[in-house]
């Protein structure tokens, strides 16, 4: 049996645990890829594939590679004026995130090491590993972060309502398939 057709068929039967989503995604990330026309575009500096730039409080986000232009494969974004913040630590259970640094420092946790990396540096952090980060020094930072396969990342970014207190952040990551750890290990009191 093919593994994608296995998977498919595990998806079909586990409907336990949110255990269907994460099967699903890895059969879907793992099905061929028929670009369609529109996904050619080309996206110029400084601009979002949508021309909807997204504010995230602490940066800038620009969608460049959408999550249905890879059937779910892939999903990129460049952080514009990052500052001296960043997301709480937090997990993703089935995707990996990569981050590029293209201007600036940025400090990262990726399970128990820390790092600052600068302008061509990157980072991988696997699933299931705890990460932050944070811009750092005088001047905002700017990246490219990539979520492979791109699960619910982009739904997640575009929802306006994020969660409204600290004790709703936890069912918040786990809608977008995430796991909150605790608070930016890089907050500044």
């Amino acid at each position: 049996m093919k593994r994608r057709t296995f998977l498919k068929t595990a998806a079909a039967v586990i409907p336990c645990a949110g255990l269907h989503d994460v099967v699903s995604e890895y059969a879907r990330a793992e099905a061929p890829v028929l670009a369609a026309a529109n996904s050619f575009q080309v996206v110029g500096a400084g601009e979002d594939r949508f021309s909807q730039p997204i504010a995230m409080g602490f940066s800038t986000m620009l969608i460049k590679v959408a999550a249905n232009e890879t059937a779910g494969g892939l999903f990129i974004i460049e952080h514009k004026n990052l500052l001296n913040a960043g997301p709480p630590l937090h997990l993703h259970v089935a995707q990996e995130e990569w981050f590029y640094v293209i201007e600036g420092s940025v400090v990262f946790q990726v399970g128990e090491q820390r790092f600052e990396l600068g302008p061509g540096k990157s980072v991988l952090s696997p699933r299931n590993v705890p990460h932050a980060f944070a811009g750092t020094g005088p001047d905002p930072a700017h990246m490219l972060i990539a979520f492979s396969p791109a699960g619910k990342m982009e739904d997640c970014f575009r929802n306006p309502n994020g969660p409204a207190s600290p004790a709703e952040r936890v069912a918040y990551f786990r809608r977008y398939g995430m796991e909150y750890v605790g608070p930016s290990p890089f907050k500044k009191s």
